[in-house]
């Protein structure tokens, strides 16, 4: 069924990154104090009550060996995807500066984080692109150490992928448990700096609980996808981009807005027929129920809508899709033109595809170097500098009631 923008706009508007607790936050919470608390010895306990399979740490030839073990063809979907993302954060300007001036110097020093872990869900859909889309620019970034933590029995896809990746350790293990582990460390389990990658519930409601402990990139909610399309664009292919997106998960959502109703009726046919031989087509049709397809009064519209939406995903299917970029304040990432399409965003295209989502695209971005690295600003000023500034700065401490801060400014002052 075609819905107007009135329809949608109240969701559009209103929307945020929500997380369903049930009593699957107090399971959470039991987990993390235990294994926080014990150490291997409750992650161990908990993987066996929840997964049947012990927590254990897989050696590099059994990635290497996965890896050989693939089909010739996916091998060389892993490579290119892998030097299509270096090259692709290579290009990224991450440096810092130091710059000596009248007054002293001033700068900023940028330090890759030490160790972080990524968590690779391995379920019905084990992702092993998501392990060369965090683990890649992690190396770009020269993050000393990349941990990679899959629930039992690892896939073996994602095994090769970490071999491709360059990671340095992979642990068998998954769900808080896991994150509890990279977020705390165990006498196996070294602890790291940052947590990346989605997962299920108690996946995102553990990275929620942990931070403070370790940092985040986010915490990923259902994926999305929103297209504006225009009369040039074809609706085969307009619906295989929502039943794409839409096969992810029941809460996954797929919009598109268009101002042509004849267009969006003739994709509304063709996701129909799509659907017919679709193997997740049961989990795409609960998606479908939370999506739509819009018909917008003009192409103004459908942006405004969009930048309200603060999409996951932005897919411009339009003749000149270049000409409307300027005007795109809200997305995780904008791939131009029907060619362009999401999917190829998914594993191969070159940017990583850990993006925001929930409507957290209105304050955060797709995932960059800037997310392995930290920051650190430098002052050096010298004495002429300081007994200037000092006697401005107390005045501000005391409006502040921060006597002692002044005092230390005037000793300064005086100098």
């Amino acid at each position: 069924m075609i819905k107007t923008p009135e329809e949608i706009r109240g969701h559009f508007k209103n929307r945020r990154m929500t997380v369903e607790y049930g009593d699957a936050l107090e399971t959470v919470r039991l987990i993390l104090h235990q294994v926080e608390h014990e150490g291997d010895a409750a992650l161990q306990r908990i993987s066996l009550e929840i997964d049947g399979q012990p927590v254990e740490e897989i050696p590099k030839r059994a990635w290497r060996e996965a890896y050989e073990n693939l089909d010739a063809d996916l091998r060389d979907a892993l490579e290119t995807a892998k030097e299509r993302i270096e090259a692709f954060y290579r290009r990224e300007p991450v440096g810092g500066f130091l710059e000596a001036g009248a007054d002293g110097v001033l700068g900023q020093l940028v330090r890759p984080l030490d160790r972080v872990g990524v968590y690779v869900p391995g379920g019905s859909a084990p992702l092993l692109s998501t392990v060369l889309m965090t683990a890649v620019p992690a190396k770009v970034a020269g993050v000393g150490e990349i941990v990679l933590a899959s629930p039992p029995r690892v896939h073996p896809g994602i095994l090769a992928a970490a071999w491709v990746a360059g990671a340095d350790r992979l642990f068998a293990m998954g769900g808080a448990q896991a994150i509890a582990a990279l977020a705390y460390g165990t006498e196996t389990v070294p602890r790291v700096d940052k947590i990346m990658g989605p997962g299920n519930r108690y996946v995102v409601l553990a990275k929620r609980e942990v931070y403070g402990a370790v940092g985040m990139e986010g915490l990923p909610g259902p994926t999305e996808t929103l297209i504006i399309a225009d009369a040039s664009a074809d609706p085969k292919l307009l619906a295989a981009d929502l039943l794409a997106q839409a096969e992810h998960g029941p809460d996954s959502e797929a919009w598109l807005l268009s101002s042509y109703r004849e267009l969006l009726e003739r994709v509304e046919e063709e996701l129909q027929r799509q659907l017919a031989d679709l193997p997740r087509a049961s989990i795409a049709r609960q998606a479908l129920k939370r999506s739509g397809l819009v018909q917008v009064e003009n192409l103004e519209q459908a942006l405004e809508l969009a930048n309200l939406y603060a999409p996951e995903h932005l897919c411009l299917s339009l003749h000149d899709p270049l000409a409307v970029l300027g005007q795109v304040r809200n997305a995780g990432g904008v791939f131009l033109g029907e060619h362009s399409c999401e999917a190829l965003g998914d594993y191969i295209a070159g940017p990583s595809h850990v993006m925001p989502t929930s409507g957290t695209a209105r304050f955060g971005g797709g995932l960059s170097l800037r997310d392995f690295l930290k920051v650190i600003p430098v002052v050096g000023l010298n004495q002429e500098a300081a007994r200037r500034l000092a006697t401005l700065g107390a005045r501000m401490a005391r409006e502040e009631g921060l006597e002692a801060h002044a005092r230390a400014l005037d000793r300064r002052s005086k100098g």
